[in-house]
């Protein structure tokens, strides 16, 4: 049996584990969330290191992409350290990959008409190949990262403009302690509503669901939200703030969807080699043959 774990900063009330079948080979697949708690991450991968196959790093990013341009977060490469034998990744491998193919499916296999829809990305450097996608399909884009992250409020329109802005205050940013920047332990459990008239303004909210919730206001009226990572608790949540379905981009697993990095462990784990001999051709190989599928829940069919 294939022992997958994630190692997650974020709150442990989000645990889970899970067994399934990928061809042929049986996983165990395990979320393990520290409350923000980075000697007891540091801990777990050390007792783990060597027996298991791969490791999911969650609640926490290695990398931000900007316009194909990667920039490490400065905190993450203490956890990465401690793997010594078993390979660790974040997700982003996936983002470039799975979330992108998921917009498209969305689009193509009219899950969801994306053309013209007003779309929120509270934060897009966390998810460029995401937004990238939106654009392709032809959605109005409004990118919350000076907003949401660093606190100037000025919404972005372009993905250019993005890119612009993301490449001057990109290095200064993942150099910040990163519970400045994202919300782990506890802080994963506070929403606290912000700059609410975006989200009105939305009519689809996407990209990582602990930003997305992190500044939910108490009601919405029927958005979409397109994000990963969600629980049967979020979902009771997002019900009652108004909010009408919710398209995950991996697939539900024993009730859940799990974040990218596990995923991407997974995958590494099929593929079998380094990770710096895997290139986004061969995630899009194994997706395809995985055949991976966006997750729809229609919350207004959801028992309340």
């Amino acid at each position: 049996m294939k022992h997958i774990v994630s190692v997650s900063l974020g709150s442990s009330k989000r645990d889970h584990a899970f067994e399934i079948d990928f061809f042929g080979e049986h996983f165990l697949i395990e979320r393990i969330g520290t409350d923000g708690d980075w000697d007891k991450a540091i801990e777990l991968i050390r007792k783990f290191d060597g027996k298991v196959d791969a490791f999911g790093m969650g609640g926490i990013d290695l990398y931000i992409y900007i316009a194909g341009k990667r920039y490490i977060i400065k905190d993450a490469k203490r956890l990465v350290a401690e793997a010594k034998k078993t390979p660790m990744v974040d997700g982003s491998g996936l983002k470039n990959t799975l979330e992108r193919k998921c917009i498209m499916d969305v689009q193509q296999e009219g899950i969801l008409d994306l053309r013209g829809k007003k779309v929120l990305m509270v934060c897009a450097v966390d998810r460029f190949g995401m937004a990238e996608a939106f654009a392709e399909v032809g959605a109005q884009l409004t990118l919350g990262d000076l907003i949401y992250t660093v606190g100037v409020p000025i919404p972005m329109h372009s993905l250019k403009t993005l890119a612009v802005v993301g490449r001057i205050f990109a290095p200064f940013v993942v150099r910040m302690p990163f519970d400045k920047l994202y919300p782990t332990g506890s802080n994963q459990e506070v929403i606290i509503p912000k700059h609410s008239k975006y989200y009105y303004d939305a009519e689809v909210l996407a990209g990582d669901f602990l930003y997305i919730r992190r500044y939910l206001p108490e009601k919405l009226n029927g958005q979409v939200i397109i994000t990963n990572t969600t629980t049967p608790d979020d979902m009771k949540m997002l019900k009652a703030r108004g909010i009408s379905k919710v398209i995950t981009t991996t697939p539900d697993m024993g009730g859940r969807s799990f974040g990218t990095n596990v995923i991407e462990a997974v995958m590494v784990t099929l593929i079998g080699r380094p990770i710096d001999q895997i290139a986004p051709e061969d995630y899009y190989a194994m997706l395809k043959e995985l055949d991976f599928k966006p997750g729809v829940t229609d919350l207004e069919k959801l028992d309340a």
